[in-house]
């Protein structure tokens, strides 16, 4: 992993080691925007918020081309194959770049080997949600609660190997209680069985709890993020009520294939830092509840290294395996 970050360093650097310069004025051309989910899906929404104002930044069209299935493993698989010329590129997600690898047996690709990084565009947190009978108002409360009635307290997730699930598995962990695990097919049935009280609890994306929340429904007691996220200010995250560094998040990032000419990743990074950093566009991200979070290339590279062996071990642990 030291030797991937620090050749990435120098190629971006100094232009040189992956393939040859692209056409002078890079792009001349479209850029298609690969998606591994369906048209209308909030990675599709996301895409499409800020899609427009890169494509005003590089000065042409950003054409988004939605190939669904296999937890993003279609989409993933085609770009790795793509011409490295720098107008192929892929918005991943931690389930491409760092569960899928463990998750399935053969996902097609590599995420270290096979991409390289052009920037983080942000996190989602999930939020962790109770029915009101559980008797606990904070994070401590509920581990104690749990703790003390090993193999009692259930959790629901939205399936095997969905980020509410690795988020309470990693939990499970951390906290080392004893969970319940049962999986829906889907979040939106598994959110109203915790709030008929079928299931005492689960990890759930902010944007479907939040009105939960608000009506007294169920109960918020801490977030996924390792600081506050800005759709829920007076929840705090795991990492600050009791498990410090507890991070579990659905996070997003741009990548190419690798050997994309340095000119043309260092011109694709520059395009999207101007795009996030757009008044309208952060703040359209942050109301689909994504924390935008931007980094340099081997700031990705680093981060991408820690996430694999990290989910890894929590998916071994859990048994969760995918076809």
């Amino acid at each position: 992993m030291v030797r991937f970050v620090a050749s990435l360093v120098a190629c971006v650097a100094f232009g040189v080691g992956l393939s040859p310069n692209p056409a002078s004025g890079y792009p001349t051309r479209p850029v298609t925007l690969v998606l591994g989910f369906a048209p209308g899906g909030p990675s599709d929404v996301m895409a499409r918020v800020f899609s427009r104002k890169l494509e005003q930044v590089l000065g042409q069209p950003v054409v988004i081309d939605n190939r669904a299935g296999a937890g993003g493993n279609i989409a993933a698989e085609s770009v790795a194959r793509a011409a490295p010329d720098g107008y192929t590129i892929l918005l991943a997600n931690s389930g491409i770049l760092a569960a899928n690898a463990q998750l399935y047996k053969r996902p097609g690709f590599n995420a270290e080997k096979d991409f390289a990084p052009i920037t983080r565009i942000g996190a989602q947190a999930n939020v962790l949600v109770v029915n009101p009978a559980v008797p606990a108002t904070t994070l401590a409360e509920l581990v104690a609660h749990a703790k003390a009635n090993p193999g009692k307290v259930s959790y629901a997730s939205g399936g095997h190997g969905s980020s509410p699930h690795l988020a309470a598995e990693l939990l499970k962990a951390e906290a080392k209680i004893n969970l319940v695990h049962v999986p829906y097919k889907g979040t939106g049935p598994a959110l109203r069985d915790v709030v008929a009280g079928h299931v005492q609890m689960m990890f759930s994306a902010v944007s479907p709890s939040k009105p939960l929340m608000e009506s007294g429904k169920v109960r918020g007691l801490a977030v996924t993020t390792l600081k506050r996220t800005a759709l829920l200010p007076d929840v705090p995250s795991v990492a600050e009520a009791a498990i410090p560094g507890f991070e579990a998040t659905a996070w997003h990032a741009l990548v190419a294939p690798m050997k994309t000419p340095p000119a043309a990743l260092a011109t694709l990074h520059k395009a999207m830092m101007a795009t996030l950093k757009d008044p309208e566009i952060n703040l359209a991200l942050t109301k689909l509840g994504l924390d935008v979070m931007p980094t340099t290339p081997e700031e990705l590279a680093a981060y991408i290294g820690t996430e694999i062996p990290k989910w890894a071990k929590i998916i071994q642990a859990s048994g969760a395996t995918l076809q």
